[in-house]
């Protein structure tokens, strides 16, 4: 019953007649405003009609290789990298982190020579190493006899310090800086010094060729390191970074040697990636310790993260809340967890599907280093009479810095989509209207000519499907059958 109310509706009102059918192909042929079409149906000369119809068809295929061809560009997520170079009258500062090569004052480590390679394993939490299997009963018996030793508060007390022994001279654009300036952070190197972090209220220069000077005295007999490890030079090393970041030394700071006078030429060049899939960022990526996103600081979380999942404490020269671990659970959890991270790359950088990704901005300084001998004849005088110090005391111990702006620019390399949606979209518009004369309008037209079409085939199929089987009283049935044939003889 249910199937015969549908033919019989379909039938009276949604089929049209085979003349009706046929008079709505010709209309939409003659009025669409799909050029050319029209000229195919209109035209008496079958001549005519082939010529149009080549034209048509050629037109159109070319249209569908162009768009094509578009869409496939496209999906390739092409980029171009724009160059700007913007000129300023107030430039801001970067954050300058220091430190020295000697990382213990010599009274503190001259019978403890084993806390250079606990240094070594706490610092392995940033950097890897490997670590000689013949030191191995001589930690294990420190250890074991030192357990409350805390290689934290000894470094931060018998490691290099800041003050005005060893900060002689600190001036930033002609104003004097002090030690207070300077804030601590542990790095590889131990005990370092930060100028002009986040935290304090931001530095700018307003003239090139001025900036940062620094007079250093690292007071070779004051300090030590343990020539095995590699740290066998004097001087002061030091990394310009932004001041939202955490200075990162791993190979890349710039060591200035004693008796030296750096001149270092900066310039601030600021990257701007593209979103992933046309870049490699992931801009809703954040970091719990950081109010910036940067690689360096990604990595340090999720090293943190695992370590303390692992180990149940937290390496304090890692970010994070957590109990800070004890030399034991650094020897014995810290040092192998961080070789698994390694090995297993669970904290990888780079692509966007990599733990921590290229961030979307960032800023760094490219620098020029020049360097030469510090101090001539009547400044060893200048110098030795007010510092009462000997010239060759001088030579080996003092180092002089200058950190100041080339100009004042910033280059801003950004990475670009090479094709937007909207050229995308005008392209295809474009091809359409040169090959075909088609726009919006015409593909709509298009789409409810098949649409329709599509209607009645499926209207077609249905009334040619198979009938219902019946399962009632066949003296009831019949007349519905007999009816159902009339009306397909009727059709």
């Amino acid at each position: 019953g249910i199937l015969e109310k549908i033919r019989s509706s379909l039938i009276k009102k949604l089929v049209p007649h085979l003349e009706g059918r046929r008079i709505y192909h010709q209309e939409f042929a003659s009025t669409t405003s799909f050029h050319g079409v029209h000229n195919i149906v209109q035209t008496q000369s079958k001549t005519r009609k082939v010529l149009w119809l080549v034209v048509v068809v050629g037109c159109l295929a070319i249209v569908i290789w162009q768009i094509c061809s578009r869409f496939t560009y496209y999906f390739t997520w092409p980029t171009t990298t724009a160059v700007v170079v913007q000129y300023v009258e107030n430039a801001k500062f970067p954050a300058v982190t220091f430190c020295t090569l000697n990382r213990f004052q010599t009274h503190a480590v001259s019978n403890l020579k084993i806390i250079f390679l606990i240094w070594t394993i706490v610092s392995g939490a940033l950097k890897n190493f490997a670590m000689e299997n013949k030191f191995s009963q001589e930690l294990n018996d420190f250890l074991l006899g030192n357990r409350n030793f805390n290689i934290k508060e000894f470094t931060r007390k018998n490691g290099f310090y800041l003050n005005s022994s060893t900060l002689l001279e600190c001036e930033f654009f002609g104003k004097p800086c002090y030690p207070q300036d300077f804030e601590h952070v542990f790095t590889e190197y131990g005990n370092c010094f930060t100028f002009n972090r986040n935290d304090l209220p931001a530095r700018k220069v307003s003239l090139s060729g001025r900036g940062l000077r620094l007079l250093f005295d690292v007071q070779q007999e004051e300090f030590t390191d343990e020539p095995a490890l590699g740290y066998t030079d004097a001087g002061i090393t030091f990394v310009i970074h932004s001041p939202e970041e955490l200075p990162r030394f791993d190979g890349l700071g710039l060591l200035t040697p004693v008796g030296t006078h750096a001149q270092v030429a900066i310039r601030q060049l600021k990257s701007i990636i593209q979103e992933y899939p046309w870049g490699e960022c992931k801009p809703d990526i954040k970091l719990q310790y950081h109010k910036t996103y940067s690689t360096n600081g990604c990595l340090q979380e999720c090293k943190a993260r695992y370590i303390q999942e692992w180990c149940g404490c937290l390496p304090f020269i890692l970010p994070g809340n957590g109990t800070e671990c004890d030399l034991l659970k650094f020897y014995n959890c810290v040092h192998p967890a961080f070789y698994d991270i390694e090995i297993k790359g669970l904290c990888t950088v780079g692509t966007h599907n990599s733990t921590c990704p290229t961030p979307c901005e960032e800023t760094d300084y490219p620098t020029t280093v020049t360097y030469s001998s510090f101090g001539g004849e009547k400044a060893m005088k200048y110098f030795s009479t007010r510092l009462k110090k000997s010239p060759e005391y001088i030579r080996q111990n003092l180092v002089l810095i200058d950190i100041k702006y080339n100009d004042l620019s910033y280059k801003i390399t950004q990475q670009q989509k090479a094709l937007t949606l909207s050229e995308l979209l005008a392209d295809v518009g474009g091809q359409l209207g040169l090959f075909c004369g088609a726009s919006m309008i015409t593909i709509i037209e298009l789409l409810e000519y098949i649409f329709s079409n599509f209607c009645w085939m499926c209207i077609f199929l249905l009334l040619k499907a198979p009938e219902m089987p019946q399962w009632n009283n066949p003296s009831q049935n019949q007349p519905t059958y007999k009816e159902n044939k009339t009306g397909i003889q009727e059709c």
